[in-house]
């Protein structure tokens, strides 16, 4: 009554899977670099105006002003950037249809050729495109993903990107801004605020590099903290000066 031999085992009992992580970042790295330059952003121009000696209204206006102002700028750019993008892409897109209509002959042997040109046999190669090209869809798919690197259906959103950029900015932004809001008399609190918030994310950055956390977490720090300072300095030196 015992178990199967080796011989009787069926081969597929020691299949292996593995996993990958996500090498683009996918929305994380996106969306904390957003809030990452918020953070600095905004921060670095509280430091600036707290630096001349402004008073804690000045800081506080300045700092939301810098809010809105940095995070509307975010989602118009982004909004026509992924727009323009998406029409330029959509653009070609439709020239490939088109081209695909009027010639499907000559289509059906360039997408033989592109399986070719990745080892495929000729003979599989044109089996294959013969079979997607039955489907003019499917050969668009195809072509597009293989020409322009897109997929007809799977176009950014102009509208998701913006209000992406323009919440995750907006997060970032805030940080610094909170302690002025509770009643903070002066820059320590939004410095001890933002030095967390830089270095937290940070540390979520290097989730998709082979960067340890603190690594990540320092070295953002130590760039945002520079941004600050300098900043700080210049608006120190403006305000003993009196410009």
């Amino acid at each position: 009554m015992g178990g199967l031999t080796a011989e009787e085992e069926p081969e597929t009992v020691a299949e292996h899977h593995h996993h990958h992580r996500d090498v683009t970042g996918g929305w994380l790295r996106p969306a904390v670099f957003g809030a990452m330059d918020g953070l600095v952003s905004n921060f670095a121009l509280i430091a600036g105006v707290a630096g001349g000696s402004a008073s804690q209204n000045v800081v506080l206006l300045a700092g939301l002003a810098g809010l809105a102002a940095g995070a509307f700028s975010m989602a118009a750019g982004e909004y026509i950037s992924v727009a323009s993008q998406s029409e330029l892409a959509q653009a070609e897109i439709e020239v490939e249809r088109l081209e695909l209509a009027r010639h499907p002959a000559a289509e059906e042997r360039e997408l033989a050729s592109v399986f070719e040109r990745r080892g495929v046999d000729p003979a599989t190669a044109a089996e294959v495109a013969r079979q997607l090209s039955r489907n003019p869809e499917d050969a668009l798919e195809v072509h597009a993903r293989e020409e322009l690197g897109v997929a007809p259906g799977d176009l950014p959103s102009p509208l998701l990107a913006a209000g992406s950029s323009f919440v995750s900015f907006a997060v970032g932004a805030v940080l610094p801004v909170l302690p002025y809001l509770l009643g903070a008399q002066n820059l320590w609190p939004a410095a001890i605020l933002a030095a967390l918030g830089l270095f937290g994310a940070g540390a979520v950055v290097a989730r998709v590099t082979t960067r340890s956390w603190w690594f990540g977490g320092l070295r953002q720090l130590a760039f945002g903290g520079a941004a600050a300072a300098i900043t700080f300095g210049v608006g120190a030196l403006i305000g003993q000066t009196g410009l």
